[in-house]
């Protein structure tokens, strides 16, 4: 079976059902349920089946228009949430994860986009895989922080912030990873590790608000609610490094716009 981007509607809503299944059962399961870890695990399999034969037809990476890399948020979502349902068995996580992974998914099927299998020399770099799929694994996991502070601040538990310290520990090491990488990508591309694009510049306040946290988590200065509110503001940032800067008028001539080829 030849897999091109006309089935993905089909993968991506057996994925879906597969999750929702998984959410459901954890919902109403009182300990770590088994058949939630394995329908979730499946709605996974079946994303991964999909983006390996849209890969192979593409015969290059799916990740060069902002379409393939929502792909690639919704098949980490799964991947975190189901990971922070099995460390610390919250019940409503895969819920969320769920939600936020067919959103993007649905958003790919509603507007579906022209994939060729062109490249641009610059996206040709050996740099270019392992920068965005660890960006796209770093916005997972801290996708997922983001939702524990939106519970916290609804209702806090003194245990959302042992979990959130360790996703966020997490996200900001495979951040800092992808923007290292990336640096040496635009080395490579373009002559320089650093220009203060636009993208650039939102990278670095996503990081410092990230880094923010941490700091005060470790000198323990600062209220849980301050605290669940500098990961919702660092989440919406990085939402503006990811996508938002595409629609700002200073980054059209940006070379990290997903609209060029």
């Amino acid at each position: 079976m030849i897999i091109t981007w006309n089935n993905f509607e089909l993968f991506a809503i057996s994925a879906i059902v597969l999750w929702l299944g998984g959410a459901l059962f954890a919902l109403f399961s009182k300990e770590r349920s088994r058949w939630a870890i394995l329908l979730t695990l499946l709605g996974i399999t079946v994303f991964a089946v999909f983006i390996a034969g849209f890969w192979l037809n593409l015969h290059r990476p799916p990740l060069r228009t902002m379409g393939e890399t929502r792909l690639w948020y919704s098949f980490f979502m799964g991947i975190s949430g189901l990971l922070t349902y099995i460390r610390w068995k919250y019940p409503w996580i895969l819920c969320f994860s769920t939600v936020v992974g067919a959103v993007f998914a649905i958003i790919n099927i509603l507007k579906p986009e022209i994939h060729d299998q062109s490249l641009m020399p610059a996206l040709q770099s050996p740099w270019f895989i392992p920068h965005v799929t660890i960006y796209m694994f770093s916005y997972s996991v801290l996708g997922c922080a983001f939702i524990m502070s939106c519970m916290g601040l609804f209702k806090h538990n003194s245990n959302y912030l042992e979990a959130i310290d360790k996703q966020v520990y997490t996200g900001v090491a495979f951040l800092t990873v992808g923007m290292l990488t990336g640096a040496i990508w635009a080395k490579a591309a373009w002559g320089h590790y650093w220009s203060w694009d636009p993208k650039e510049t939102w990278a670095a306040v996503t990081w410092t608000g990230y880094l923010l946290y941490i700091h005060l988590r470790l000198f323990r200065k600062a209220s849980p609610k301050a605290l669940y509110w500098i990961l919702v503001a660092s989440f919406l940032s990085l939402q503006m490094c990811w996508y938002g800067v595409n629609y700002l008028p200073a980054a059209q001539q940006s070379i990290h716009l997903y609209s060029r080829s």
